[in-house]
């Protein structure tokens, strides 16, 4: 019946193509980024991947530029390549099989709109990236798509200033490793990214990829929820990243602002719920940091010099290192934040390194002082020392022990009468008595 539609369709000039603009003439399609592959020519498929079932390819292909295209509800084989602006909508009720063969859509145009279809299906192959949709144009808009059973799900080359919103994304069931990135954007600018779910995936990669805006989107079960990687002045706001290896990483990227996200459950041996690996110039603010193994992990970072990371009003809790800096270059303000419930709230590498990052305002749940006037202001400073349980700071394998018996014995006993003497990592000169009020930045 599908078949006979489809054919029906093509043999009346577009019965199911309703036209609704013209494409004026700067609409053409742009030249060629490849059928699959941002480098390569493009080439037309020439045969379905699931030959029983009706191919869109041709729909397509009869579709004029700038016209609205709605094909009839149904299941279609792949592959499809788009390389003229069109809008295709399929309703939420048009599926798009990729037979297990390669990429199952590609969008090779600008100004174009995807919506309402079921991409599944994808070929498995990570030397060819395959993927249940490419984007290889500018100016898209790429909605309530779902994508399932992909090796990659939206990949994004060389692709700016596109509209990725409202998106079920899943990968192939197959081990966290092998599986391919639910969403990954390599040299593509200016691309806003909004209540998307990336869910069972491996990573959301953001790589040489500048000026994104990642809002309102769900990440679950999978390795990094977002890893930015040479990726400057991107916004990560309001996103909910749960039980995924690590929420949100920054590796050699500056100005970079996370701000008001909950990020819980990234646990394991890696576990971390934002992590930093030479990064700059970037504000943490306002997020959540529940349950993870480290809340906030920090590696020779800031790394440019005179820059600054600046960590403002984030509830940290419930992690097993709050905050944990390993190296000593400095350069990070820490203000108004909560610290509560962590086994360990800070862990400072190296000695001697208390005054090289700022400490003002915050909130600790293990505050012995007082106060006294009642401007929820401690009337003394707070201050972290590092007492025999340093082992397993500076031993990474004896922090498995950490909370073994015989470390907390020996740590209760030296705090009790002290044998050595104890290293300052920080001091929080006013430290915030009740958790109510915020920091000026």
């Amino acid at each position: 019946m599908l078949r006979a539609l489809a054919l029906l369709a093509l043999a009346i000039g577009g019965l199911a193509i309703a036209a609704t603009t013209t494409a004026p003439p700067d609409m053409a399609a742009p030249a060629s980024a490849g059928w699959g592959s941002s480098t390569e020519a493009a080439v037309m498929p020439t045969a379905p991947n699931v030959p029983h079932l009706p191919w869109l390819q041709p729909l397509i292909d009869q579709a004029p530029a700038g016209s609205t295209l709605k094909p009839p509800p149904g299941t279609y084989s792949g592959p499809v390549l788009v390389n003229k602006p069109l809008v295709i909508d399929g309703g939420g009720k048009v599926t798009i099989d990729g037979g297990g063969k390669g990429t199952v859509f590609v969008l090779e145009t600008n100004s174009s709109t995807l919506r309402g279809l079921h991409l599944k299906n994808s070929g498995a192959s990570h030397d060819s990236d395959d993927a249940c949709l490419n984007v290889r144009g500018n100016h898209n808009t790429i909605e309530s798509l779902v994508i399932s059973d992909c090796l990659f799900g939206i990949d994004l080359k060389q692709a700016s200033d596109n509209l990725v919103r409202g998106n079920r994304i899943s990968s192939k069931p197959l081990s966290l490793g092998m599986r391919g990135d639910g969403l990954r954007l390599w040299y593509s600018m200016n691309n806003r990214i909004e209540n998307n779910e990336v869910i069972d995936s491996r990573d959301m990669v953001v790589w040489y990829s500048n000026g994104n805006v990642f809002r309102d989107n769900l990440g679950r079960r999978s390795r990094y929820s977002i890893h930015f990687m040479f990726a400057h002045d991107n916004e990560v706001v309001g996103n909910r990243f749960y039980d995924n290896a690590v929420g949100v990483y920054l590796m050699y990227t500056e100005r970079v602002n996370v701000r008001n996200n909950v990020i819980s459950h990234a646990t394991g041996a890696t576990g971390m719920g934002i992590g930093f690996k030479e990064a700059s110039n970037s504000v943490i603010e306002g997020n959540e940091i529940i349950y993870c193994a480290v809340g906030i992990g920090s590696d020779l970072s800031p790394f440019e010099p005179d820059s600054k990371i600046h960590f403002r009003n984030n509830r940290i809790a419930y992690n097993g290192i709050g905050i944990m800096f390993t190296s000593e270059l400095g350069g990070n303000v820490a203000a108004g934040n909560v610290f509560e419930g962590n086994l360990t709230h800070v862990m400072q590498a190296g000695r001697g390194a208390s005054n090289l990052n700022e400490w003002r305002g915050n909130h600790w749940d293990d505050y012995e002082g007082f106060d006294r006037n009642d401007d929820n202001v401690g009337d003394t400073p707070y201050e972290l020392f590092a007492f025999a349980d340093r082992i397993w700071m500076e031993i990474p394998q004896a922090r498995f022990f950490k909370t073994s018996p015989a470390l907390e014995a020996l740590d209760f006993l030296e705090r009790l009468a002290p044998f050595s003497s104890p290293d300052l990592m920080l001091r929080d000169e006013s430290p915030r008595f009740s958790k109510t009020k915020e920091a000026k930045p």
